[in-house]
Order: structure tokens, then sequence, then C-alpha cells
């Protein structure tokens, strides 16, 4: 079973759909806006993306952040990523099947941000999101899909991971949709008790790797440039920030440099100042 093999290998199958393919793919089409960054905007480390590519560029690495951690599951595991459903040319992040049961995963990623959760409501840096609401509805339209596919019913539980997050304040847990971190994610799925016997885990695995379960007419086909493309614009933007740390920290010597020198000469002047 696994993340990296099937039996119903092809056009047909999911398997080979890498984590955040869709948002890639809308973040390259939004970044061929974007103009070339001059010589000294390279040098002073500005960003390479362009506005309107950032947030894909964003949400693009929280789900393959995520999908890294899936890919350590064991082989009675099935990971599936970007898995088109709907008519509107969405996607759910990450579909999980293992032992356990059946998962929807929806990855949100907010580096640095402060989460505040209760039962009906998520907020991050005192934002309110529908963060919630939308987990809920992926897994009702997954378990849909799924109990027509295998002709028999198919819970599913809805995960929301918060990716890169610094804390998460829970005043009360959702009763129906699992909040996890990134760090966590692995410790959850892997602590669930078995909920699924080995032919259930068998049907449901093939059910779910199968793309005519989500989408009558979706191409499953992947571009492998489409990766390989972003992983460029990743290490092109990690440099710039790289540069951006260094000007920084360049700067931050600069003033305490100046500030020892100045310092003893303005605390003389005060003092003359204060004895005048």
């Amino acid at each position: 079973m696994g993340d990296s093999t099937s039996a119903d290998s092809g056009a047909t199958s999911l398997h080979l759909r890498p984590a955040g393919y869709e948002v890639v793919r809308e973040c390259l089409t939004l970044q061929q806006q974007a103009v070339p960054r001059s010589k000294l905007g390279r040098v002073f480390g500005a960003r390479p993306l362009h506005p309107d590519a950032t947030s894909w560029f964003g949400g693009a690495l929280g789900e393959i952040r995520v999908g890294e951690l899936l890919s350590r599951l064991g082989p009675d595991w099935t990971v599936l990523h970007a898995v088109p459903v709907g008519t509107r040319g969405s996607d759910i992040d990450h579909v999980v099947v293992g032992p356990p049961g059946v998962f929807t995963i929806n990855t949100k990623r907010h580096p640095g941000a402060k989460v505040w959760l209760v039962d009906r409501m998520l907020m991050v840096a005192g934002q309110k999101t529908d963060y919630l609401r939308n987990s809920r509805h992926e897994a009702q339209r997954a378990a849909k899909l799924l109990t027509a596919a295998v002709g028999a019913p198919v819970e599913v539980t809805p995960l929301l991971v918060l990716v890169e997050v610094a804390s998460m304040t829970v005043k009360q847990r959702p009763t129906d949709v699992a909040v996890l971190t990134d760090s966590g994610l692995l410790r959850w799925l892997l602590g669930r008790k078995p909920a699924l016997s080995p032919g259930q885990l068998d049907r449901f695995a093939a059910a779910a790797s199968h793309v005519r379960t989500w989408h009558k007419t979706t191409d499953t086909a992947v571009d492998e440039s489409h990766m390989s493309e972003f992983a460029l614009l990743r290490a092109e933007d990690r440099q710039a920030r790289a540069r951006r740390l260094v000007w920084s920290l360049m700067a931050i010597v600069v003033a305490g440099v100046v500030g020892i020198q100045v310092l003893p000469a303005a605390v003389s002047a005060l003092l003359a100042a204060l004895s005048g």
C-alpha cells in the first residue's frame, strides 16, 4: 500500500501527485507576471516573488511540509496529495487511509503566528478564520464520495494542520475536527487505535486512490517541471532571505560601533551642559 506504490497506476491513480501540486501550479502562473529583480535588488535580498503569488507560495510550502511528514508513515498507510474534487478546480490537500481510519487534512501555514482555538472558532493573529468549517466540509464531501465508490459507509475524520505557528492557545477543542500543529501530526496519527479491518483498509485505499472516485473528468497527469521550477524559486527566495539577514546583522553591528564611538562624546557634552 503506502505512499509511493499502487496497483492502480497510470492516469487514473492519484499516487503520483506531489504534495502542494495544484497550489504550486497557481503560484507559478501568477509568478509569470513578476518583473525580474535589478542587480541592486538581488544584492540587498529583494524577494523574487510577485505580490499575487506570495500567499500561494506560502501555501505550497505548508502542503509540502505536511507531505514530507506523511511520507514517514509506514507501509500500512496510503497517502494522497492534491486530490481534485468538485467542479471549480478545488482540491483536498491530503487524504490519508490507515489502520485508524480515513482522514482529510487541510493544511494552513502561518509562520510565527499565535493561534487561539475554541469549539466553533479558530483565530490566527487575532483574525477569525473559516478553517474549521472548511475542514468539516471537506471530510463530509470525502465521506459521501468514498461511500458511493465503496458501496458501504465510510467515515472520514477532518484534520486541520497548522504549520510553523508560534503557539496555539486551546480554550476548547472541537469535537469533530482534530486541530494539530505540524510538529504533532505524526504522533497524533500513529497514536490512534486501529479501526479498520485489513479488508476495509484495502478497499478504502483502492477507492481513495482512484481519481474517478473524486472527479469524473479531471486529468491527473503530473508535469514534473512544475515542481522543479518551484524548487528553484524556493531556493532563490531562501537566498534572498539570507542576504536580508546579513544586511540586518551588518546594520546592527555598524549601529553598535557608531554608538560606542559617539556615546563618550555625548556623555561628556551632557555633563558639561549640566555643570555649566
